[in-house]
């Protein structure tokens, strides 16, 4: 079959809405053009055929003989159209939805939320991927990924930014000296144990900057392999650690840590990304459920 054995399916649409609503200006009004346009394409089908597929009676218009036969085999193949693109969307909604984070995050903020998250938005199926820097090469394998980064992003990249990244030092009451630096400026810093991610060094030094501290000032003694480790480290009492907020706040409420000297911004955001072209509707959903979830935090 080549394209020459089907009519013009856009003029065959067009004839379609005109035969059902019996009116070339209805027709005109549901497919959002002009009553030109649709006369048009109701010309173009008349002109492949050889033959009329409308009269005038009145005001109105009435099919022919051959429009009539012509309304019934689009009306079957329409409504067979519809069915099929029904289920094939109901099938797509009922799937999985595949959502990548880091390790971190998914242990320190997606989990202790997954029961709400089940309860508010029960039509997603959600399934966790660990999924870790860099992301870019590892969109297809996902329908989705939660992660924090900074613009630019990569051009195939369809991005829903959440919130800002706002990150701070945690350490835990039983460190050494806690009770002393609740108390202290952050210049007391300078004489602490820092812990860090070998992968993000430069998170001391931003906030050292966003807080007027010079970043030489500081001294970072240990990386830990991954964020999850840093805060378990801190929290064991073996130095101060730098966090990004939400993924504190459940401990900062238990006092299992403590923020003495809050949290500040950085050029980083929390975003849903996904390859650009995905038309997944429940990414909308999701992303406005993470950014309500983020703004609560």
């Amino acid at each position: 079959m080549s394209a020459r054995d089907l009519p013009p399916l856009n003029a065959l649409r067009t004839f379609e809405a005109a035969a059902r609503l019996g009116s070339m200006s209805l027709a005109a009004r549901e497919l959002h053009v002009t009553h030109g346009a649709v006369s048009r394409q109701v010309r173009v089908l008349e002109e492949a055929l050889g033959q009329p597929l409308f009269t005038r009676e009145g005001r109105g218009i009435a099919l022919t003989t051959v429009g009539q036969q012509l309304h019934e085999q689009c009306s079957t193949a329409f409504g067979q159209l519809r069915e099929g693109w029904q289920q094939l969307r109901h099938t797509r909604a009922s799937a999985a939805f595949v959502l990548g984070c880091p390790g971190s995050v998914l242990a320190r903020w997606v989990i202790p939320r997954m029961e709400r998250l089940r309860h508010e938005l029960p039509t997603l199926p959600l399934h966790l991927a660990v999924q870790e820097e860099p992301v870019a090469d590892h969109l297809a394998e996902v329908d989705a990924a939660l992660l924090l980064a900074a613009p630019p992003w990569p051009a195939g990249w369809q991005v829903h930014e959440l919130a800002p990244e706002r990150i701070g030092p945690v350490l835990s009451p039983r460190y050494p000296g806690a009770e002393r630096l609740r108390e202290s400026p952050v210049s007391a810093l300078r004489d602490e144990p820092l812990l860090y991610t070998a992968s993000r060094p430069q998170a001391w030094p931003e906030w050292a900057r966003a807080t007027g501290l010079p970043p030489a000032s500081l001294q970072q003694t240990q990386a830990l392999p991954h964020l999850y480790f840093l805060l378990e480290a801190a929290a064991a009492g073996l130095g101060v650690a730098i966090a990004p907020q939400p993924l504190v706040a459940d401990d900062l409420a238990d006092g299992r840590l403590l923020a003495p000297w809050g949290f500040h911004p950085t050029s980083a955001c929390w975003a849903l990304v996904s390859a650009r072209g995905s038309e997944d509707p429940r990414l909308p959903a999701l992303a406005r459920w993470l950014r309500g979830e983020l703004a609560a935090t």
